[in-house]
């Protein structure tokens, strides 16, 4: 989802529903539950006007009202039992009682933690605690140096039954997204500091959380009413102007680079094939067929001007949010200075089967929402506490394996990247509810390129388990290299050199 506001336009551009909820009750994504099956799904365009200077809680309110308005939304606070820590006394409490002059708190140990501001994998952080009561405590945890890293997103609730305040020190190794040293060093969980260093304790539990409950919803909105395409003119297609040369070499800039600026102005910096990739939608470029080295080597430099949208009853306004209008100007540039002609068609490219009989499948409840997100499903203990080093938990309810092979080009992008298509050639019907723990592709050693066949080798003795190990291993399914069907670009003709500016 995209959004902007300005001068008195509201847009919110490529949201699902549950976009539209979470967007409305100022709430994260994974607080809105119940609703339909297509809530995660469908996607729509909201434009609307506000008062110049509306607040964010006055935005919430229009987008409420439009909700109910014209997708007759009916939904309700609530509250819903999510994963979380409770932290308990260990064995033997280690804690020393606070005299109360104490300033009550927890903060890095001076000069003992490393100064990098986010510290690296590995690192050691130091916490002095004083004067503190074990519910302050449990609320702080969450948000110390380093603890996320563990905690995850999860929440603490305090179940020590400990009363008054408390001094003590820990200290614990930080660990993140980044690739973990290639030699193991030696490391002190969040989990060990607790018990071993103050005789507290970490354990999975559940606690209640405010929901958005969705009892019903539309899935087609109300038809616009008379005069909305005078007042809400469609994007632009062509740029007022645009100056195209050849970049310079010495110019510092690497690979690809787009700029969307306040005002309209634009600004790409990209090879020809570049180009037509962005301006089909960021198309993978391995299914862009027919263009020449030239076309992947030579650097342009393009600097254009979108047109403002005027409003029928205000100021000239362009919000500079839309990057698909960018991308429909930017291909109609292309067709009319490099004189582009292409069609789509379905050919045999590189890519992945999804292959198996997905034997650690298991049925799924019908009451949950189908979709992938991140995070721990219900009633379901956390691997990566076992594991740290496999940081992606990944839980799917209620989905095909049709759906899970589609979305796995997002949940494992980075596996993914030169052979983005994945098919499912499984066979297997019905939908199910499983999850999946691996970790990030720069976590691994690099001994394989993305998208080979050895990319696809066992987990690493570290702990590091690639994706393609983890659907073997959890799933019972199996992502083969192979030949799939998949629709193409097609370059027809394309100059190499624009016309002249």
């Amino acid at each position: 989802m995209r959004r902007g506001f300005t001068q008195g336009r509201y847009e919110l551009r490529n949201a699902t529903m549950v976009d539209l909820v979470r967007t409305a009750w100022g709430v994260d994504a994974d607080k809105v539950v119940g609703g339909p099956d297509w809530l995660e799904m469908d996607r729509f365009d909201v434009v609307t006007k506000a008062p110049a200077g509306s607040t964010p809680e006055a935005l919430r309110q229009i987008l409420k009202e439009i909700l109910a308005d014209r997708f007759h939304l009916v939904a309700h606070d609530g509250t819903a039992q999510v994963p979380a820590y409770a932290l308990t006394v260990g064995k033997k409490s280690l804690l020393v009682k606070s005299n109360g002059t104490e300033d009550s708190g927890c903060k890095l140990e001076p000069g003992k933690t490393p100064p990098s501001p986010w510290g690296v994998w590995g690192e050691p952080v130091y916490i002095q605690c004083s004067g503190i009561g074990m519910a302050a405590f449990a609320q702080a945890l969450p948000g110390l140096r380093g603890a996320s890293g563990y905690l995850f997103e999860y929440g603490v609730l305090d179940q020590t039954g400990l009363q008054g305040a408390w001094n003590f020190n820990l200290h614990w190794t930080l660990r993140g997204p980044g690739r973990p040293p290639k030699v193991p060093t030696d490391q002190t969980t969040l989990f060990d500091a607790l018990e071993k260093q103050v005789g507290l304790k970490l354990e999975p539990t559940r606690m209640s959380k405010p929901v958005v409950v969705v009892e019903s919803v539309d899935r087609q909105p109300t038809a616009n009413p008379p005069g909305v395409a005078e007042a809400f003119p469609p994007p632009p297609t062509q740029f007022e102007v645009a100056d195209i040369k050849l970049a310079n070499p010495d110019d510092g800039i690497h690979g690809s680079h787009v700029a969307i600026q306040p005002g309209g102005r634009i600004r790409v910096n990209m090879t020809l094939k570049g180009l037509v990739q962005e301006a089909w939608n960021a198309l993978d470029p391995e299914r862009i067929l027919g263009m020449t080295k030239v076309m992947d080597e030579t650097r342009f430099d393009v600097t254009a001007k979108a047109p403002v949208m005027a409003l029928s009853d205000g100021p000239a306004v362009w919000n500079g949010t839309d990057i698909d209008s960018m991308r429909i100007m930017l291909r109609n540039m292309l067709v009319e200075r490099f004189h582009l002609a292409t069609h789509e068609e379905d050919r045999q490219v590189p890519g992945y089967a999804l292959v198996g009989r997905g034997a650690k499948l298991r049925r799924a409840d019908p009451v949950n929402r189908p979709g992938c997100k991140e995070g721990l499903g219900a009633g379901e203990r956390d691997p990566r506490i076992a594991n740290p080093m496999a940081t992606r938990l990944v839980t799917c309810r209620n989905m095909t394996v049709g759906q899970f092979a589609a979305a796995l080009r997002h949940l494992a992008g980075d596996y993914l990247e030169r052979y983005p298509e994945v098919v499912d050639a499984t066979g297997i019907e019905g939908r199910y509810d499983f999850s999946l723990n691996f970790s990030p592709r720069m976590m691994l050693p690099p001994v394989a390129a993305p998208g080979t066949a050895a990319e696809g080798a066992a987990s690493d003795p570290n702990g590091t388990i690639p994706v393609f190990d983890a659907v073997e291993r959890q799933l019972g399914l199996k992502l083969e290299l192979r030949k799939v069907t998949a629709t193409v670009l097609v370059v027809d003709h394309a100059d190499e050199m624009p016309t002249a500016n």
